[in-house]
């Protein structure tokens, strides 16, 4: 019978490339640990270089005499990224990626009823043919999840598929009077010889009660076999999102020879579902508008070495938002936490990290190939997840783009083969123009755009989204990333792009959540990001290794205003919100009070004295021109719904002068956001200079790679426009032309008019026919 034993307790650990051999003779010298581990918990958020490389992690296991007739297996649930493991000094396999459960037969490595020893060396640093090579969050290096030892009979289910359960639970037909299930069990043998068994397969209520079962006779002939059964469910209970979220529990039980050898119970939910090009997003026959938010799976300290109380705190976080949806990105995610977003009723958009670079590999695919095969074969029976993400802005690789175009292709088309019951979907970055063939490849579409903040203003999305309905009226459409970097220590009465104030990061969803909200054909809309989280390559607004866009800090210890705003719109729990509490000294001899709130009516009261109700009609109230006086105020809310009341409370100090630390360290308040350094100056009245390019030479549509390796042209990019190649952006920038970047970016001092033409009428004068036979 099947034991699972956890091994998280008890490892040793050293950060340095060794051999074997080394790590065999000093390894009781080591530092102790338990996993979940990662080495970059401190330096892969902090705006330093972070350690990318090998560790090794050693683990000495007594194996009883008891297991002898079994076969042991190694369980990995998550290590990043290339990970190569050791039984007793003998290597036992290879994984390479950094996010998928990952198992190893050990049992002809091991001494049983004796001490063995498992060495694992793990490398995060960058490899050509592996996914992610480059994005805007840390690659954290680590056993970073369980790690279990798995004891089986020799005849099991597959536990070498690909890191999967081997049971397959494929919803054929739902409807509320029947649910057809078409169960795919996949046997292993280690036995040469032909044998009989029994298939004995259970459906469960959510009392474990049995509903219904069946039974099936097998031989097994080869080393492994596939067994199909079909299960009916009548007038099934429907999995139906936060509002019921039913499982059921599917118990499969191998016997032989009167004992149950193997047995599984993989808890499942029966629904249906579409998604209609004007109306969104249809659960079991009914409208559900998919309020969503992004998930990275880090936090403070912990890097991605998170445990089982983390995920819980993010889910009920999430769940108290009053989101309906969550992209998990940009790759798989701890089974732990699909596990939750089963429980709870959430729709999910499950992706791998096929992101930003196109591997320069000999056969680019075959790792992105491989873990989109391993997460929706390890996800297979989860209800929660509906839709399989492809890729995200891989676009951005234009110096590899006919290769792209055709790895998304072909994922989409392996994704259709492994599960043709759920939807294939992507995220464009911005810059795909609304004709692309990119919006037709999978069967939903997602974009990540920034209007007010990378770009444009946030009123921008509204003629967007209507541009692109008007000519794709059946490709429906998904807001997949929008957001604005929100720190909170910086505050301003008069909030602006590039200010990093919280003020404008709430300021800015409030704007784009009205457009959103009228749009109802989008079938999604994701805010970029829950949480704040670690990005290395990130010195922005004072805070190096962060992107600071969440909804709720890195450490999980504030909400930001603007999580008040969504809560107010999308959840049913009454509360009532000051805004700005953390803006605490306010110059003149009035203040606005801004309020987010569900209820019906709202009270304000100043320094214990009554100015006014008001009936709330659109979540958001604002009372101006409020009087305060001299040295501290305190305001007080009071709200109403259904005859019960909420209560907030906040102190402003009056100030003649507000203090400096409420600025962020940043130029060009007002502007959209640059990149980090020096501009050289240039004239201006260059804009209306018409610069002609010909055929053979460099210029503004060449990428920033290719200019920067080449030495004329580099220095003319460099006089123009600065050192681009110490941007902390610059590996995601790098294969994107400067008239891409300059679209992305078009009100910007680093890529307006002037500057483009002053940087083509340098480049132009430089053949490139004439380098290449230098």
């Amino acid at each position: 019978m099947r034991t699972t034993t956890n091994l998280n307790a008890n490892w040793k650990y050293k950060k340095n490339n060794l051999s074997i051999s080394e790590v065999k003779n000093t390894f009781n010298e080591w530092i102790e640990i338990n996993l979940p581990h990662t080495w970059n918990a401190i330096d892969g958020s902090n705006g330093n270089d972070y350690y990318r490389g090998v560790s090794w992690y050693v683990k000495e296991l007594i194996i009883s005499e008891d297991e002898i007739e079994n076969r042991l297996f190694i369980e990995f649930e998550g290590s990043n990224s290339v990970t190569d493991v050791y039984v007793n000094d003998i290597h036992v396999g290879q994984h390479k990626g950094g996010y998928a459960t990952f198992r190893f037969d050990i049992t002809e490595q091991l001494f049983f009823g004796e001490k063995n020893n498992i060495a694992v060396k793990v490398d995060n640093a960058e490899y050509p043919e592996i996914y992610p090579l480059r994005a805007d969050f840390t690659f954290y290096g680590g056993i970073y999840r369980d790690v279990n030892l798995i004891s089986v009979n020799p005849l099991h289910f597959d536990l070498e598929d690909y890191g999967s359960s081997g049971i397959y639970i494929e919803q054929r037909d739902v409807t509320e009077k029947l649910a057809v299930l078409n169960i795919t069990t996949k046997l292993k043998s280690k036995h040469i010889q032909k044998q009989k068994a029994r298939l004995w397969i259970e459906v469960l209520n959510d009392q474990g009660q049995v509903i219904t079962y069946q039974g099936k006779e097998v031989t097994i002939e080869k080393k492994q076999d596939t067994i199909e059964t079909e299960v009916n469910l009548d007038n099934p209970i429907l999995w139906s999102g936060q509002d019921s979220p039913y499982l059921y529990y599917l118990k499969v039980s191998l016997q032989q020879n009167n004992d149950t050898i193997d047995q599984l119970t993989i808890p499942f939910g029966v629904r249906y579902f579409k998604v209609d090009p004007e109306e969104g997003f249809f659960l079991n026959g009914k409208h559900l508008s998919l309020n969503g938010v992004s998930r990275h799976q880090d936090r403070k300290d912990k890097g991605w070495a998170i445990s089982k109380e983390n995920h819980r705190e993010d889910m009920e976080l999430i769940k108290e938002i009053g989101a309906t949806s969550i992209r998990l990105a940009h790759y798989q995610h701890d089974p732990y936490f699909y596990d939750l977003c089963d429980q709870e009723g959430m729709i999910v958009w499950a992706e791998i990290p096929f992101i930003t670079e196109v591997s320069r590999a000999e056969n680019p695919e075959e790792n992105a190939k491989q873990q989109l095969v391993e997460l929706i074969r390890q996800n297979y029976n989860h209800p929660s997840i509906f839709f399989w993400g492809i890729q995200n802005e891989i676009q951005i690789d234009y110096g590899n783009d006919e290769v792209a175009r055709k790895i998304v292709k072909n994922l989409n088309k392996l994704a259709k083969e492994e599960d043709s019951t759920r939807l294939t979907t992507m995220a464009n970055v911005l810059t795909v123009q609304d004709t692309d063939e990119y919006n037709y490849i999978t069967d939903i579409i997602g974009f990540n755009k920034y209007y007010g903040w990378y770009m444009g203003k946030p009123e921008e999305f509204a003629e967007w989204i209507d541009q692109y309905h008007e000519i794709n009226p059946n490709t429906p459409l998904s807001i997949s990333e929008y957001g604005a970097e929100g720190i909170i220590e910086y505050h301003s009465n008069d909030p602006k792009v590039k200010d990093y104030t919280e003020e404008y990061h709430a300021l800015f969803h409030e704007k784009v959540w009205d457009i959103f909200s009228k749009r109802n054909f989008l079938w999604a809309t994701y805010v970029w990001n829950m949480f704040d989280f670690g990005a290395n390559i990130r010195d922005e607004g004072g805070v190096k290794g962060r992107n600071n866009k969440g909804l709720i800090t890195y450490d999980r210890q504030v909400k930001k205003d603007a999580f008040y705003m969504y809560k107010a719109h999308w959840s049913n729990e009454p509360f009532v919100h000051i805004t700005g509490k953390r803006y605490i000294e306010r110059s003149g001899d009035t203040i606005s009070i801004k309020l987010y709130t569900n209820c019906d009516e709202v009270t304000l009261t100043v320094n214990n004295e009554e100015v006014e109700t008001i009936k709330v009609e659109n979540k958001i109230i604002e009372f101006k021109d409020i009087s305060i006086k001299a040295d501290m105020n305190l305001v007080e809310v009071t709200a109403i719904k259904e005859e019960k009341t909420f209560k907030d409370e906040a102190y402003f100090i009056k100030v003649t002068d507000e203090p400096e630390y409420y600025k962020a360290p940043v130029d060009n308040v007002g502007e959209n956001v640059q990149n980090w350094f020096e501009i050289p100056e240039i004239d201006e009245s260059e804009e209306n200079v018409e610069v002609i390019i010909p055929e053979g030479v460099y210029s503004s549509r060449d990428t920033l790679e290719e200019l920067m390796s080449v030495e004329e042209a580099r220095q003319v990019v460099i006089e123009v426009m600065g050192d681009l190649t110490v941007i902390p952006m610059y590996g995601m920038m790098k294969n994107m032309t400067v008239d891409t970047l300059a679209k992305m970016d078009q009100e910007s001092a680093m890529f307006n008019k002037a500057r483009i033409n002053k940087l083509n009428e340098n480049l132009t004068k430089i053949q490139k026919l004439a380098k290449i036979k230098k």
